[in-house]
């Protein structure tokens, strides 16, 4: 069985960071949802750190949204393993489908829970590398905030050895690993089925007054990065479309779009948002369907333009 290799852990947060082990963290009951597809390079990695874990989820459901490679049989290789880990596989759609087909995957995976008994439930991506108390961290971060509603470590990369972080507000968790608190999670309702699904939960959240919050301190490494399966353009032109769907304030993305000018290559990629947020309108493509949400989303941007408190300080 493949080994996580060390530049991979190197990425992560250091060993010792979180060393105070609490009673409440380590009673934690928590269930993972992994959707994925054509993960066969990553996968096992991923299962690898999971298993190392100090603190294990009662249950983990790795959904196979119709893979052409050997996920699937990775997956049913640990689940024949491990009691607690198990496989739903979905068929071949023959195509990706950003944000919708994510959110569809990980809705068969939650519905096929046998666990009721928990306290968290993680949408968690199938090509990370992490430490083993990296749950435990978390759990600690929840512990000590009991207004926090959604968490999750900070995103890396490993470019020739070296850390490389996406800009993102405080906020915002990453897609690829978040964390939701049961009594959050009930009060957001769940996922918008489209482009959006991982900011919008974040929005609705601080809008019921939940915190929701990136921890800086603890790291996984991404071996995919965001948007490398689209390639360039049409990353950015789905960010924008994205952006659009979740019902961003067009003063906000004016200054997005100026300030994606000082990224290389600038001017095509603006070009590559502007594109995928205007013609959302042009198309009349359904914008997420909670018009309180979106009002709320777009005073916080407002209130960012101008100086105000808001949830991206």
């Amino acid at each position: 069985m493949n080994n996580v290799s060390q530049t991979a852990l190197e990425c992560c947060q250091e060993p010792g960071v979180c060393s105070q082990i609490t009673m409440s963290s380590l009673d934690t009951k928590y269930v993972v949802i992994t959707p994925v597809r054509d993960e066969e390079a990553h996968l096992r990695n991923t299962l690898e750190c999971m298993l190392r874990q100090t603190i294990l989820p009662v249950e983990w459901i790795i959904v196979n949204d119709g893979s052409t490679d050997k996920t699937g049989n990775i997956i049913d290789e640990y689940a024949r393993r491990y009691p607690w880990i198990r496989g739903v596989h979905r068929g071949n759609r023959g195509f990706r489908k950003p944000g919708g087909g994510v959110v569809e995957a990980f809705n068969e995976g939650y519905q096929n829970l046998q666990t009721k008994d928990w306290d968290f439930v993680v949408k968690f991506d199938g090509d990370l590398s992490f430490e083993p108390e990296y749950f435990e961290c978390c759990f600690r971060n929840f512990s000590n905030n009991p207004k926090l509603g959604v968490g999750g470590g900070t995103i890396c990369y490993v470019v020739d050895g070296i850390k490389e972080f996406e800009e993102a507000p405080a906020f915002h968790v990453r897609g690829a690993t978040k964390i939701y608190r049961r009594s959050c999670w009930d009060a957001i309702g769940g996922f918008w089925p489209a482009p959006g699904w991982d900011t919008m939960d974040e929005v609705k959240a601080n809008s019921l007054g939940w915190n929701t919050r990136s921890f800086k301190d603890l790291h996984l490494v991404h071996h995919r990065p965001t948007g490398e399966a689209d390639g360039f353009w049409s990353g950015l032109v789905k960010y924008g479309r994205a952006n659009y769907i979740c019902g961003y304030h067009p003063l906000f993305m004016l200054g997005k779009f100026v300030r994606r000018l000082a990224v290389k290559p600038p001017i095509l990629g603006s070009l590559a948002l502007m594109y995928g947020y205007v013609t959302g309108y042009l198309k009349r493509i359904p914008q997420v369907d909670d018009p309180a949400a979106i009002a709320y989303l777009r005073r916080q941007q407002l209130n960012r333009l101008v100086g105000r408190a808001s949830i991206w300080d």
